[in-house]
């Protein structure tokens, strides 16, 4: 039953991403973020607990993968195709009458917003490739998709909570989103070694990198809250950068 556990706590993270799916779908988008949040914290430790239990296993690891696609990548996928809405519905009504506790019912007349789901696509390609490149075992190449998701899902936590003109006008600009879309695909799939969050010591000496990722992270949310997340994944892709010289 043991050897279990970290399979359920996989099984937790897909819950969580079909629940942020359906509450993206009715345009609760804030909601969402919570659920993919909630799931990205379970992908975390269904790793850590398969190492602690030594429960790693071949299905764990295609499990592992499958969660992902469904909160990393279609979850997204959805808030970014909502977000391309909503850059058209903003032209018509006011951003307050848009965050409604209802949503929004939008008739859209093109397939501009479809463009969101190519981070779907990318998120699951990123995947696969991930699963057969053997240069993926103590880090990884091209930005990994919890990361992707959390620069995407910060968009409309911005604007729900730390709402200015400025970044009404930036974020709900459609060209904006199509640009995000764009480059979090070439991200996902770039050839740029990236560092990993996991400690198999404690010792500062071999994780200094992390260590100091960390405590930038930390003092980067306290200070910007969620426009931090934009800056702490610019910041994860300079640091990895510098550290491979």
């Amino acid at each position: 039953m043991l050897k279990q556990i970290p399979n359920i706590i996989t099984s937790l993270n897909i819950l969580c991403g079909c629940v942020a799916i359906l509450f993206a779908t009715s345009g609760d988008l804030i909601t969402a973020s919570f659920f993919v949040f909630l799931g990205i914290f379970f992908d975390f430790f269904d790793g850590l607990a398969a190492r602690l239990l030594n429960a790693q296993s071949e299905v764990g690891l295609q499990l592992d993968s499958l969660a992902d696609v469904i909160t990393s990548g279609v979850a997204p996928a959805v808030v970014m195709y909502q977000m391309l809405n909503l850059s058209y519905f903003h032209e018509m009504q006011t951003l307050t009458e848009a965050f409604s506790l209802d949503g929004w019912n939008v008739s859209f007349k093109n397939y501009l917003p479809l463009i969101g789901l190519m981070i779907a696509i990318a998120s699951a390609y990123r995947l696969a490739k991930f699963n057969v490149d053997t240069r993926q075992t103590t880090g990884f190449i091209g930005l990994p998709t919890p990361a992707n998701a959390l620069l995407i899902l910060s968009l409309p936590l911005i604007l729900q909570f730390q709402y200015s003109e400025f970044a009404e006008t930036i974020i709900l600009n459609r060209w904006f989103l199509i640009g995000m879309t764009l480059l979090s695909c070439i991200l996902l799939n770039a050839e740029i070694p990236l560092f990993a969050l996991k400690f198999k010591t404690w010792d500062f000496k071999s994780n200094a990198i992390r260590y100091v990722f960390l405590i930038l992270c930390v003092l980067l949310l306290i200070l910007l809250k969620f426009l931090a997340i934009p800056f702490i994944i610019l910041l994860y892709i300079i640091l990895s950068l510098f550290s491979r010289k």
